[in-house]
């Protein structure tokens, strides 16, 4: 399977839509990010995500979180108002 990747124009687009993080630095948005659109997109379980996106218990908990907060509501409704345009 081929790895997706955002750019980093598509990521300082999306950038805005995440939370911010309180303390402790977290693990890389971008790498979290392609991880959840990749299980996403091909309907697998969080365990059988490829290790280059890092632990799935990190993914799986970044994607509670960030559904939580409405960061993919966000994100969707940014790219909605985009294609409006």
């Amino acid at each position: 399977m081929m790895l997706l990747w955002p750019t980093a124009a598509q990521m300082a687009r999306l950038r805005p839509c995440f939370p911010k993080s309180h303390g402790r630095p977290r693990v890389d948005d971008k790498r979290v990010l392609s991880g959840v659109v990749f299980i996403d997109r091909n309907g697998l379980r969080w365990r059988d995500a490829p290790r280059e996106y890092g632990p799935h218990k990190t993914l799986y908990n970044r994607w509670i979180g960030w559904s939580r907060m409405g960061a993919f509501a966000r994100i969707m409704e940014g790219l909605a108002a985009e294609q409006a345009d």
